[in-house]
């Protein structure tokens, strides 16, 4: 039991908090803003409190954090975890409710990592709302080009690569040609523009470009394109932005854990990045690489009553993460002679591709908690290494197929040579 701490209740104007100190409570309100969070600061140093505990909402909790943080011990819990009762809910019961299981040591803390991989996941982080907001603008100029009969992404396998942007800006100031309708425009001369090995599909390029814009869809596709390339701009800072994060962070391991990730196959340095800006370096945090796994969420649930296993489906966990994970199985799935894409032919004939993959992205996981766990870089098994590991069960296998076949086998063991 603690002898004095605190539980704070924290919404977006205000926050409630509970002192417990020798059995006596004292309830406080303070607004959120910094001048009240720096005096709830004062008055709990001056209680002598050395634990407090705070309720994850949204991203309220995180000013609080950030000013308590080091002064005590602050643990953030989920609001599952920290459940009361549903017909007695105020702010101030909420708040002593917390301070009560903080106090009998009943609450289970959540994974904050130091603030330089704080401050490189809010990077990574941004960096994917980037990714996402420019696949959409990649989808609307699709759909805009189809509808005025544009096949520009029939004939080029990226339709917004070098050659492509250059003949979608083409398309918005491109002349009318004389004696034609309002709205065709030169596809011959358009289709000069590509680039490299697209000059062979010239023809096939000035039929696709044949297509009938009106002069709304030709502004609409300029201010589109105008917005793809300051997403595009936008990216190539933030990468170098990480890159620099990382190279000069206070912790030294992190960019050897980065270079380290990546001699996993499928984990390249933006997925390294990832992985260290969400679980941090210190692997000392998970007691084994199983409670990283259920952390993150790329593990099988439980959900047992009555001896009946009901849905096993994974848990909510890190979307960020498992994201990560994923893109890297699927790499990892196209390499030759490796174990992790052994272990995905393996495991896709029986369970499809979508749970294959989480269950390769799995494997990822826990392998990059050892080789950040023991700062090595990552040994391959090798493609071969089911057969290996079963060698008589493969043996046999194999002989019943040829006697299934009618042959009469005869095996004889050949030594290696010494």
């Amino acid at each position: 039991m603690y002898a004095c701490c605190c539980g704070i209740d924290v919404h977006a104007k205000l926050l409630v908090a509970c002192l417990v100190k020798a059995g006596r409570k004292e309830v406080r309100t303070f607004s959120t803003m910094t001048e009240d969070l720096l005096r709830l600061l004062d008055w709990l140093t001056q209680e002598g409190c050395t634990h407090v505990a705070i309720e994850s909402t949204g991203v309220y909790w995180r000013p609080v954090f950030n000013i308590l943080e080091g002064a005590m011990e602050v643990i953030l819990t989920t609001a599952r975890d920290a459940k009361g009762y549903k017909a007695r809910k105020t702010d101030v019961i909420d708040a002593e409710w917390l301070a009560d299981l903080l106090r009998h040591g009943l609450l289970k803390p959540s994974f904050i990592p130091p603030l330089p991989i704080r401050e490189l996941r809010d990077l990574t982080r941004y960096r994917e709302s980037l990714v996402r907001e420019q696949t959409a603008l990649a989808n609307r100029i699709q759909k805009l080009i189809e509808s005025a009969n544009i096949k520009l992404g029939q004939v080029a396998s990226d339709a917004l690569g070098v050659s492509g942007k250059l003949m979608l800006r083409a398309l918005p100031a491109c002349a009318h040609r004389a004696g034609k309708a309002a709205g065709e425009t030169d596809a011959e001369q358009m289709s000069h523009l590509a680039q490299r090995t697209l000059k062979r599909k010239q023809p096939q390029l000035q039929q696709a470009l044949e297509g009938r814009f009106t002069s709304a869809q030709r502004w609409i596709l300029g201010q589109l394109l105008d917005q793809y390339d300051h997403v595009e701009a936008a990216l190539q800072s933030v990468a170098e932005r990480i890159r620099q994060e990382v190279e000069t962070s206070a912790d030294p391991f992190v960019a050897e854990a980065v270079q380290l990730l990546d001699t996993i196959p499928g984990v390249g340095e933006t997925v390294a990045q990832i992985i260290v800006a969400e679980i941090g370096v210190d692997m000392e945090r998970f007691p084994t690489a199983n409670h990283l796994a259920s952390w993150a969420g790329v593990c099988p649930g439980n959900n047992e009553s009555a001896g009946k296993r009901k849905s096993g489906k994974t848990t909510k966990g890190s979307r960020y993460v498992r994201a990560a994970l994923v893109q890297a199985a699927w790499a990892a799935s196209h390499q030759k002679g490796t174990y992790l894409a052994a272990q995905y032919k393996r495991l896709v004939k029986r369970m499809g591709k979508k749970k294959a993959l989480v269950a390769v992205g799995h494997s990822i996981l826990v392998i990059a908690y050892h080789v950040l766990q023991n700062r090595t870089p990552y040994q391959d098994l090798g493609g071969d290494y089911f057969e290996r590991r079963n060698v008589d069960k493969q043996r046999k296998r194999l002989i019943r197929q040829l006697e299934s076949l009618g042959m009469k086998v005869t095996v004889e063991e050949v030594k290696e040579a010494a």
